[in-house]
């Protein structure tokens, strides 16, 4: 098998449908959650909140729902006022059921670094990279003489001098 043939599309749309209409079939409310700090992501600015929007899909709540493999887009009511929506698939973080939070967080596609600029006026540009968890090493300071770990802060030890300077 070759390079060329090996390579699949993105599951993420495929897994947004599926968990759209398991939702739905069972009674519940499916809403997804945004980055909206992604390229080509069309929402309200108003509504959105620390750089992520959650949006409410259900048939009852929006008008011309399409789940393409690129775009989920719609009209939804915002404020009384109907709004057209348009979400790349690689923006959407999770789908849930709003009753129960039943659903799934979506993870991030291999490779995907489009898209952290923003599509949205009035929102930063240079959005920051997710963080990364790693190991950190032990610090030497907050052990006690066993190489243990430090008992807290009443624990007798050396005292640490402080790293600023009263400056007057």
């Amino acid at each position: 098998m070759t390079e060329e043939s090996a390579a699949m599309t993105s599951h993420r749309p495929y897994l947004l449908r599926a968990l759209y209409e398991w939702i739905a079939d069972n009674g519940m409310t499916p809403h997804l959650l945004v980055d909206a700090t992604r390229a080509g992501v069309q929402v309200p600015l108003h509504a959105v909140k620390e750089g992520r929007i959650v949006l409410n899909v259900a048939d009852r709540a929006v008008a011309g729902l399409e789940m393409s493999n690129e775009l989920i887009r719609f009209s939804a009511r915002f404020g009384g006022v109907s709004q057209s929506v348009s979400v790349p698939v690689g923006a959407v973080i999770a789908i849930y059921a709003r009753e129960t939070g039943q659903g799934m967080a979506l993870p991030e596609e291999i490779g995907d670094d489009s898209g952290h600029e923003s599509g949205i006026a009035g929102l930063p540009q240079d959005a920051p990279a997710r963080p990364s968890l790693s190991a950190v090493p032990s610090d030497p300071a907050t052990q006690d003489e066993d190489g243990g770990p430090d008992k807290g802060p009443d624990a007798p030890g050396p005292r640490r001098g402080g790293h600023l300077k009263v400056v007057k």
